[in-house]
């Protein structure tokens, strides 16, 4: 779709947006991409099974504003890896990530995501397959160990072996991964947030990047860790609190653009949400993802529920939609 937002020219892991299933769809990424144009974000974590055999166009598509973006899969065969990288690449995307922090069962029992960090040859042997086929960036998101591989000896290990394949950028998720008896919620608050034990992981490979992630909630927060950190990584909080990152352009690139307003950035929304309703979607399937514009101010209420009760009973989605904006006035 037409745009007059230009993408940044290079990218920068300097702040992001967390690959979350079922939340950073493209519909997300467009609107956060509104809120600031240098922000890294990444796509939902994609099998490679069905990126592969599957409907690779809605797995794949963007639209080209929201650029910077990265490419998040899940998977442990190299070959089929390699193979995905390339089509990420084709479709003109920044950057690969391999997930090595998700602690479901369901991608356990399938060898995805926290389970590898108690295999470091097999994901470093992922990795060099995935920098062997493609000329962009090959970055590893995991956790700073997993039950019954939690010693920081092992995190080195780990660290080091994935380093030698290739990889030069790693998003260090602040906790370890229970692997049984919680679930992937209680993975995201239950084990304690260990900062300094990636502080230490930087100090001690001093010339690789380190993203952390974990438990941030705020800007000041993100400077403050950027002066031990290469890059932060918000996951929840800047889903639920998108208009924070109208201030990430200003506050952490140096950028003297305007800040969007609220409203501006839902005005700015509308021709996109008419297309998809004109493309035959469902114009919640967008909105569910700006419900967090309506957040400390009075109407905020009023806002969220028009947007996420009453537009299921709407005649006239984009006049619902309309009405809603009339209470981000001013804001």
């Amino acid at each position: 779709m037409p745009s007059d937002i230009a993408p940044p020219q290079a990218l920068s892991r300097r702040f992001s947006v967390a690959p979350m299933m079922d939340w950073t769809d493209r519909h997300c990424r467009y609107f956060l991409r509104l809120l600031s144009r240098h922000t890294l974000l990444y796509t939902e974590m994609i099998t490679t099974g069905a990126l592969l055999h599957g409907d690779r166009q809605r797995f794949l598509g963007y639209d080209e504003t929201e650029h910077p973006i990265a490419l998040q899969l899940g998977g442990s065969t190299p070959g089929d890896l390699a193979a995905c990288a390339k089509l990420a690449e084709q479709a003109g995307y920044d950057e690969v990530n391999l997930n090595v922090g998700c602690p479901s069962d369901r991608v356990q029992n399938n060898m995805i995501g926290a389970c590898l960090m108690g295999h470091p040859g097999l994901v470093a042997d992922c990795v060099k397959a995935m920098v062997d086929a493609v000329a962009i960036p090959i970055t590893v998101k995991h956790r700073i160990g997993i039950n019954g591989r939690d010693s920081y000896e092992q995190l080195c290990d780990f660290v080091g072996q994935v380093r030698d394949a290739g990889c030069r950028s790693f998003t260090v998720h602040a906790r370890i991964a229970i692997l049984e008896g919680l679930s992937p919620k209680e993975n995201r608050d239950v084990p304690p947030l260990r900062y300094d034990v990636v502080a230490r992981l930087k100090d001690d490979f001093p010339d690789l990047e380190i993203v952390l992630n974990g438990g941030i909630k705020t800007l000041e927060d993100c400077k403050t860790h950027l002066q031990t950190f290469d890059g932060v990584m918000l996951g929840r909080e800047a889903y639920h609190n998108p208009y924070l990152l109208a201030q990430v352009d200003p506050l952490l690139f140096g950028s003297t653009e305007p800040v969007p307003s609220r409203q501006g950035v839902l005005l700015q929304m509308r021709p996109y949400i008419a297309a998809h309703i004109a493309s035959g979607g469902n114009m919640h399937h967008v909105t569910r993802h700006m419900l967090g514009l309506g957040l400390g101010f009075p109407g905020a209420r009023k806002f969220r529920q028009l947007l996420s009760v009453d537009i299921h009973k709407a005649a006239d989605p984009l006049a619902l939609l309309d009405q809603a904006g009339a209470f981000l006035q001013g804001h």
